[in-house]
């Protein structure tokens, strides 16, 4: 029983453990250690930041900076090109440091409202991807398996030395109109070639097994 209970545990724990792992989310902090100013090298700052990111849905951004002397506001790019309000998303966020939680994928746009700090190079473009899928990959296409083919008794690149010669075309055994008798097919009814194993059925049968020894062995 004691073994059993401590089976039951240790798969709760990896489970749990899984479960954490795919659920985790990244925190970026927005510039590092310059946080949320304006950049001495202009717009570039930021630009360079976030190039070697990957920023996925669910993920958050910290906007360090004083209350008062910055803000945060998400705009869609036209506002963004011209450094304005005007197509505003959401509220400006006047508090900081300020915690904004990447709510979908697509492309994010964030500016600094106060004075000209959006002209001086005070906002940040990002690309967020969907969860768990980086931006701009493609999943992976699952091969089909093929089947053989199988030539023809009749086709055309039978040696020559193979053809029926006269004599043998008298023989017993022999077709009608001189020719070989066509060769008995082995393969399955209907004259198909077997079809290949499923890989899925190899995959489910050693997962069978390796559950029953886990089994067994807690009971041992």
């Amino acid at each position: 029983m004691d073994k059993m209970l401590c089976m039951i545990v240790f798969v709760a724990l990896a489970v749990a453990s899984l479960v954490q792992d795919t659920t985790a989310q990244t925190v970026h902090v927005v510039g590092d250690n310059i946080g949320w100013t304006i950049p001495n090298n202009g717009a570039a700052a930021y630009t360079n930041w976030a190039a070697g990111k990957t920023f996925r849905v669910g993920d958050t951004l910290v906007f360090n900076f004083m209350t008062d002397s910055h803000d945060v506001l998400q705009v869609q790019k036209t506002s963004f090109d011209g450094c304005n309000s005007q197509n505003a998303i959401g509220n400006p966020i006047m508090a900081g440091p300020a915690n904004v939680t990447l709510d979908s994928a697509g492309d994010h746009y964030y500016i600094c409202t106060f004075g000209r700090h959006c002209q001086n190079g005070q906002k940040l473009a990002i690309t967020v991807s969907s969860t768990g899928t980086p931006a701009g990959a493609n999943p992976p296409t699952p091969s089909n398996p093929t089947t053989p083919v199988v030539p023809s008794p009749s086709s055309s690149t039978q040696p020559e030395a193979c053809a029926p010669t006269p004599a043998a075309a008298g023989s017993s055994g022999s077709t009608p109109g001189g020719g070989a008798p066509p060769p008995r097919s082995s393969s399955a009814p209907g004259g198909g070639a077997p079809p290949p194993s499923s890989s899925s059925s190899t995959v489910l049968a050693s997962f069978l097994i390796s559950l029953t020894s886990i089994v067994l062995a807690a009971f041992l």
